[in-house]
């Protein structure tokens, strides 16, 4: 009887093990988008400055960076090619703005499906001392493949006190059943004035 209880058990350890190993969490990593991590794609443009260039992500993606017009797109793709047609290298907005250069990759084990990025947008009607646009800060939350790379998610990170949490939900909820074209951006916790400047037509 007791040796019946023993492998009972030890068949219950087993498979308990195995459960845990094969239940992967969801975690975060970064890169960096500095120039000095990245390549240069040609030269500035004489004519606007604008420039492009390429910086390495997890799991063999690549994101680009490209601005012009003070403006700024940032996409992900195996290859630069691949990350240019997706629609994230097709989502400007209107006022001047910028991206910092950490991206925060969430994934399920070594395999990322969205990644986080801090941005700022440029606020006309809020001027600084020498007439420059003061800036508001908000974080974009972007699907990434299997399908196509776009924006699914934007979290004012002033009117939100936890906008990096917000943000990260956002991505562990939506961004894999985002579909990109189909689906609107959804606008995650308070509405700040960040959020209504990039959303502005």
């Amino acid at each position: 009887m007791m040796n019946r209880i023993t492998l009972g058990l030890a068949v219950l350890l087993t498979c308990a093990g195995l459960n845990s190993a094969g239940a992967q969490s969801v975690g975060s990593t970064y890169t960096s988008t500095a120039p000095k991590d990245c390549r240069q794609v040609g030269r500035p443009s004489e004519l606007d400055g604008s420039t492009t260039r390429t910086c390495p992500g997890k799991d063999g993606l690549t994101v680009l960076i490209a601005e012009d017009d003070l403006r700024e797109i940032v996409s992900v793709g195996r290859n630069r090619r691949q990350a240019a047609e997706e629609p994230a290298a097709k989502t400007w907005f209107g006022p001047f703005n910028s991206s910092e250069t950490t991206i925060e990759w969430r994934a399920v084990g070594a395999k990322p499906f969205a990644i986080i990025q801090r941005w700022h947008i440029a606020d006309n009607d809020d001027p600084d001392k020498k007439g420059r646009p003061n800036t508001r800060a908000m974080l974009v939350v972007t699907r990434l493949p299997p399908g196509p790379v776009c924006h699914i998610a934007y979290v004012d990170a002033i009117a939100n006190p936890t906008a990096n949490e917000l943000a990260r939900k956002a991505a562990d909820d939506v961004a894999r059943g985002f579909m990109c074209g189909k689906d609107e951006v959804k606008i995650i916790g308070t509405r700040g004035r960040a959020v209504d400047l990039a959303t502005m037509r």
